[in-house]
């Protein structure tokens, strides 16, 4: 079967285990987030490449399973940041996924509970 996730070219998917382990990365992840698309990153520690503040947001997702959603734009591309655990099949702490998704500037929003 063929890899959906490769096939992405705007959503960036970043996956950690419960230790904090990288563990998967789509393409677009890694050419957004690494110098080198030919190199893997996968068994190395997600706490290696963030600074402290980043470091300690980190820490407070893992510790308390919590979501942390928020949009940035970089080089000039607006994008929404969803960060939140995953769990195991037993239920356990799997880790955390990313997914980085760019936005347009402006968008429609619809409200699905409004009574029409």
């Amino acid at each position: 079967m063929e890899n959906w996730a490769e096939g992405l070219k705007s959503i960036a998917i970043t996956v950690t285990d419960e230790n904090g382990d990288y563990i998967d990365m789509n393409l677009h992840s890694k050419e957004v987030n690494l110098k080198d698309v030919n190199k893997s990153i996968i068994g190395q520690n997600i706490m290696g490449c963030h600074n402290e503040r980043s470091k300690q947001i980190i820490e407070h997702l893992m510790k308390d399973t919590v979501q942390n959603v928020y949009t940035i734009t970089k080089k000039g591309q607006k994008k929404l940041i969803y960060q939140t655990p995953w769990y195991k099949n037993d239920g356990s702490f799997g880790g955390l996924v990313e997914f980085s998704l760019e936005i347009p500037d402006t968008m429609p929003h619809y409200n699905r509970d409004k009574q029409e």
